[in-house]
């Protein structure tokens, strides 16, 4: 028998076995139905759609070229905000909440992710978002240079230990790029994707004139001007910050002051971004608010919004800045004029500023529009071409607790279920934190824990609540999203990315070559 024969034979086994396992289930419902009424048959069929999803998925691989690649970071959104914003999700549809999924988490193919840096257990942003965007574990408090490079510490860092970006490899094939998101566009995740620095927090230059560690470290730029000088190629820019682009003598066009935060140098960043654009006679827009953001006209090329003088708000809507999905789309509208492909990243930032604070209320809102971002890339883009990705930089020190009833506000006082309470017979959130800024244990009775003012407490006083050091998940759908299928490393994702799209290093065994399957597509 030939190989081809056998391998026939194979497929046509696999398939005869599909069937008889789909039959043989299908009877069992019927015969549960008969013999034990209702309530199990309602499960049963539950596992059977999961199951028709998993053999539908077993034998599709997406094995196309990555044409497009959307990096979806939730800052701060470990496996427990995702539960909880499921459940709270579907509970604001007045159901139960626990069977609801989130959109990102109906992607076929997932994975767990371990978040330690180079130097630490419990990884920060900045460590965090480099391993994705580079491939390289490095020190945490360090964006965009290897492992050599100790936080705050200038001496190492060089041509050689500075680390190159999937967003660069991207721009070195001529392919467009763009940075989506609702921190400061020079905060850690962002910055991760373009820039690098010994120093996270040195945004700007006033960060740095400030700070004794940066004296010595004249042949390091602060990071909006590295975005600007250094990325002009950047079609897309999307999030807050303006006080590290402005010039001191130039007011903030929102507030109409001179933030002691604008640059000292007297560089207008803002400025030379238009002059660039201008040299290269391309179609540019600069916008400050949500409505000019909506307005923007369809011949675009070039775009940078800048929505707030620090991190946009929480209350978008009310402060006239877009949302992270309308950002998203604008985005992708911009984008996807390059036929040959792009790469964006977008982070839902301000998940992470909820767990700071100890706010459950605010996490989950803001994970709640990250998903919804991310259903709105799905809808504008094609799952032949574009790999999208959804994960998490890190986890929080939040969690779920008690055995409240199935139903019960995600965001309320645990009930005992069929367990006693606690020994103090105080009432306590089913929400919690485990340190934080909000500590101690106190009567709630008659305190409003869905309140968007309410903080979970936690049991260890800090100034603000930490980083978690467990797996994140990692969702994928698209060209290569197989690739996802067990625990990997943070920063394996970039090889990922890197081999699906053929750039980089990858060009020399990835199955697809950029030079014949993007002028395929292309046609």
């Amino acid at each position: 028998m030939t190989g081809s024969s056998k391998g026939e034979q194979r497929i046509a086994t696999s398939l005869l076995w599909t069937i008889v396992l789909v039959v043989h289930i299908f009877c069992s419902l019927s015969s549960a139905s008969r013999k034990e009424g209702q309530e199990q048959d309602v499960w049963r069929r539950q596992t059977l759609e999961e199951l028709r999803h998993a053999l539908s998925v077993a034998r599709l691989q997406n094995k196309n070229l990555a044409r497009n690649i959307i990096l979806f970071i939730g800052d701060g959104m470990g496996i427990s905000t995702v539960t909880a914003s499921r459940i709270r999700a579907g509970q604001l549809r007045d159901e139960p909440g626990e069977e609801n999924l989130l959109y990102f988490e109906r992607f076929p193919h997932v994975g767990l992710i371990k978040t330690y840096s180079a130097d630490s257990q419990v990884t920060c942003s900045a460590a965090a978002g480099s391993a994705i965007l580079t491939g390289v574990k490095i020190n945490s408090g360090v964006i965009g240079c290897d492992s050599r490079v100790e936080k705050g510490n200038c001496s190492q860092y060089n041509e050689r230990t500075r680390l190159k970006t999937i967003l660069h490899q991207f721009v070195q094939e001529g392919l467009s790029t763009g940075i989506v998101t609702t921190s400061r566009v020079t905060h850690a995740t962002p910055a991760a994707a373009y820039a690098s620095t010994p120093q996270r927090e040195w945004e700007g230059d006033v960060n740095m004139l400030s700070d004794e560690d940066a004296q010595n470290c004249s042949h390091v730029d602060d990071l909006a001007k590295q975005l600007i000088r250094n990325n002009s190629d950047i079609k897309v820019i999307l999030g807050g910050g303006r006080r590290y682009f402005l010039d001191n003598s130039t007011e903030d066009p929102e507030t109409h002051i001179v933030s002691p935060y604008h640059r000292q140098d007297g560089n207008n960043l803002i400025e030379e971004w238009k002059e660039d654009k201008e040299a290269r006679n391309a179609t540019y827009s600069y916008v400050w608010t949500r409505d000019q953001l909506m307005n923007l006209s369809s011949d675009t090329e070039f775009l940078l919004g800048l929505f707030n003088p620090s991190h946009m708000d929480f209350d978008r809507v009310a402060n006239n800045e877009p949302s992270l999905a309308e950002m998203t789309e604008k985005a992708i509208e911009i984008l996807r004029k390059d036929q040959e492909g792009y790469f964006l990243l977008v982070e839902g930032a301000r998940i992470d500023f909820g767990h700071h604070s100890n706010s459950a209320y605010t996490a989950i809102t803001e994970t709640l529009d990250f998903n919804e971002a991310v259903e709105v890339a799905a809808r504008l883009t094609d799952p032949e071409d574009t790999l999208i990705i959804v994960t998490a930089d890190h986890s929080h020190a939040f969690n779920i607790q008690g055995y409240s009833s199935k139903g019960n506000d995600i965001l309320g006082f645990a009930d005992p279920g069929p367990y006693s309470g606690p020994l103090d017979d105080l009432p306590y959130t089913t929400l919690a934190y485990t340190n934080g800024p909000v500590y101690g244990r106190v009567d709630l009775t008659n305190r409003d824990t869905a309140s968007p003012n309410f903080r979970q407490a936690g049991c260890i006083p800090f100034s603000a609540e930490t980083h978690a050091g467990e797996d994140v998940a990692v969702y994928a759908m698209g060209p290569m999203a197989h690739l996802f299928h067990a625990t990997h490393e943070q920063h394996y994702i970039y090889q990922v990315m890197e081999y699906g799209a053929c750039v980089g290093r990858s060009k020399r065994y990835c199955t697809n070559s950029k030079s014949h399957n993007r002028k395929k597509i292309k046609g």
